[in-house]
């Protein structure tokens, strides 16, 4: 498969910058749509250098059109989905997570999801880009919907293997996450060391990253793209984390 318009712009952004911010708007967790499109907007305006739609469930049919087609007319950056299941498609992204649920113990979403929803993403013409998923203790709504052999916190070296895997099997990128908002935090910086270490392909790293500094944390640890979702909902600084990010300096 030949790199797209979208991963081409994420990998020659990369390669200007120390690391990368994308922004995740989750509909479902809006007051209204209206508010979720804002959040959007104003992410990218910060300095998200990619807007995500998605999440766990719920994220389908008019609700996700609207607010990726909203986004997408005001937003200079792409605009790509986080699928919770196969109906997490609309033609109104540039692309779109066309990921594996690695640690799942369910084979739907290993690879009987990727399958079903295979066809509609080339009639819509949306990028895939090929991610291979990890979920990290405690796993929060994806880990139970996905039905997650979850990491445990305290094992990098698992977490480590199944990126190594994930890039050996053909995805072009990796995405490690603890569920949305963890009591715990992110992902120890010592899983983030190791997994970064193990991949040549662009490490993403989600959930419970809330401030500038945290984020900047990821990318000196070798992280290549931080994700954040529940601190643009809350509101957080996104001018401040985007700028740690695309500074940051790698040890």
């Amino acid at each position: 498969m030949q790199i797209g318009k979208t991963e081409k712009y994420i990998l020659e952004s990369l390669e200007k910058k120390s690391g990368l911010l994308f922004s995740l708007v989750d509909p479902v967790d809006y007051k209204s749509p209206e508010l979720a499109i804002k959040s959007g907007k104003y992410s990218a305006d910060a300095g998200a250098d990619v807007v995500l739609i998605g999440g766990s469930m719920g994220v389908q049919g008019e609700l996700l059109d609207t607010v990726a087609k909203e986004i997408k007319s005001h937003a200079s950056v792409p605009v790509v989905l986080f699928p919770g299941n196969i109906s997490t498609v609309t033609k109104y992204a540039d692309a779109i997570y066309f990921m594996t649920l690695l640690n799942s113990r369910n084979p739907y979403w290993i690879s009987q999801a990727q399958m079903l929803a295979a066809s509609t993403v080339a009639q819509m013409k949306v990028e895939p880009l090929p991610v291979g998923y990890i979920v990290v203790s405690p796993g929060g709504t994806v880990g139970w919907v996905g039905d997650v052999n979850l990491v445990p916190r305290e094992k990098p070296q698992i977490a480590a293997a199944l990126a190594l895997a994930a890039q050996y099997s053909g995805d072009r990128f990796v995405l490690t996450d603890t569920g949305s908002n963890p009591k715990e935090g992110h992902v120890p910086l010592e899983m983030v060391k190791a997994v970064a270490s193990a991949i040549d392909v662009p490490y993403i790293v989600a959930g419970g990253i809330r401030t500038p500094e945290q984020a900047k944390s990821i990318i000196a640890t070798g992280g290549d793209i931080v994700q954040i979702g529940t601190a643009l909902e809350q509101k957080a600084n996104m001018a401040a984390i985007a700028d740690a990010v695309h500074n940051a300096r790698k040890k």
